[in-house]
């Protein structure tokens, strides 16, 4: 399968003010958008591709002059992939909050002339949707194929099918949840806690500082990274191995030394040391804090079945059996609330080693349901 090559984004700015749910609005705002493939003249072939916590609107190719910045999902779409280019047209874009170009914590806040930093409203998922159907607006997109996220992704494309159950065809929900577990949520507030104690942090305010709360987000980072591996995967690319083989972990005065010794702390370090380089610490709480929010069921007593009832989509939902963030008890548990509906819904559960990091990793069995499941959306576009 070849690569879709060479793409480039486009920065889309919106003048109609947005009101957000915590009661706030964004007077103005851009939204930083990729697309790939052609919309048909019917415009019914448009896929919305809906990003995870850390990633961004690149969702495949390659920048010019970039060849190793590849799109975060490049192994699923593009030209004769399971989301195949040659047949749908394909939108990416970049969540607002976001630190990839779209409106957020590091843009002006034209109040003050100043980055908006701590001052940046909060967003949720909901936001986030609406936003994107403005987006479909400016594309002329009355409705989309499908819509297809995984993890925060997934929640996304959930909500779509409640929100505007008009436009959209299908929802495509991979290693995703309905809602956070007190887990998850705990975890994420470790992460924010790290972030939040960095004496670098300044409130939010660290732009105007010149500094970055490096430290708390590499301690964030890697927090965040072993919930997304499984232990089985774990012990198979380290296991217990150490840095320096033989090594006992003294120092020269015989006292523990607290550098890296084990392979595994090398690979989070570096993930942290790489995230920090490149992330914003304010993204960083916003997102998080949207994952914790979101629960469709919370208006309708807790009951998910409710929730879903006026929802029309068809249903792809994925998940994998190592995945302990987001475990397939909660998939599972989506699938139920569309059956009591009588939706139609394939469910896959893939036997897969690398846990909740596995909807981003070439697995042929998962690849191939994706690729059938667009194969019969293919079909009806054509029809």
């Amino acid at each position: 399968m070849e690569s879709i090559g060479i793409v480039a984004p486009q920065l889309m700015h919106f003048t109609e003010p947005l009101a957000l749910q915590s009661g706030a609005a964004l007077a103005g705002y851009d939204l930083m958008v990729e697309t790939y493939g052609t919309l048909n003249a019917a415009r019914s072939n448009a896929v919305l591709v809906c990003h995870a916590l850390n990633a961004s609107h690149h969702v495949a190719g390659v920048y010019a002059g970039e060849p190793k910045n590849v799109g975060w999902w490049d192994n699923m779409v593009g030209p004769g992939k399971p989301l195949d280019t040659n047949r749908f047209f394909v939108i990416g874009v970049n969540n607002l909050g976001s630190c990839f170009g779209s409106t957020g914590p590091m843009s002006l806040d034209p109040a003050t002339g100043k980055p908006y930093g701590a001052r940046f409203p909060v967003v949720t998922v909901e936001d986030w949707v609406n936003a994107q159907a403005r987006l479909a607006d400016a594309f002329g997109i009355e409705r989309f194929a499908a819509v297809m996220g995984g993890s925060l992704g997934g929640m996304q494309a959930l909500a779509w099918s409640l929100m505007y159950p008009d436009r959209i065809g299908h929802c495509i929900v991979v290693a995703s949840t309905p809602k956070l577990s007190a887990q998850n949520i705990a975890f994420n507030e470790v992460a924010r806690s790290a972030i939040l104690s960095d004496p670098d942090f300044h409130g939010g305010d660290y732009y105007a500082h010149g500094v970055k709360p490096k430290r708390g987000l590499r301690v964030a980072r890697m927090i965040g990274h072993i919930t997304y591996l499984s232990d089985d995967d774990m012990a198979t690319k380290f296991g217990r191995a150490l840095r320096r083989p033989g090594g006992d972990g003294l120092d020269d005065d015989y006292h523990f030394s607290f550098d890296v010794e084990f392979e595994v702390e090398s690979y989070l370090r570096y993930q942290g040391d790489k995230f920090a380089d490149y992330f914003d610490a304010n993204t960083y709480l916003l997102i998080t804090r949207a994952l914790d929010y979101f629960d469709p069921a919370k208006a309708f007593d807790g009951d998910l079945t409710a929730a879903l009832a006026h929802s029309r989509a068809q249903y792809l939902i994925a998940s994998f059996t190592t995945d302990w963030r987001f475990a397939p008890t909660r998939s599972r548990e989506l699938v139920k609330a569309l059956l009591d509906h009588k939706r139609r819904v394939t469910y896959a559960e893939i036997d897969a080693p690398h846990g909740h990091d596995a909807f981003l990793l070439d697995d042929a069995r998962y690849h191939n349901v994706v690729r059938a499941y667009y194969e019969r959306i293919a079909e009806e576009v054509r029809a």
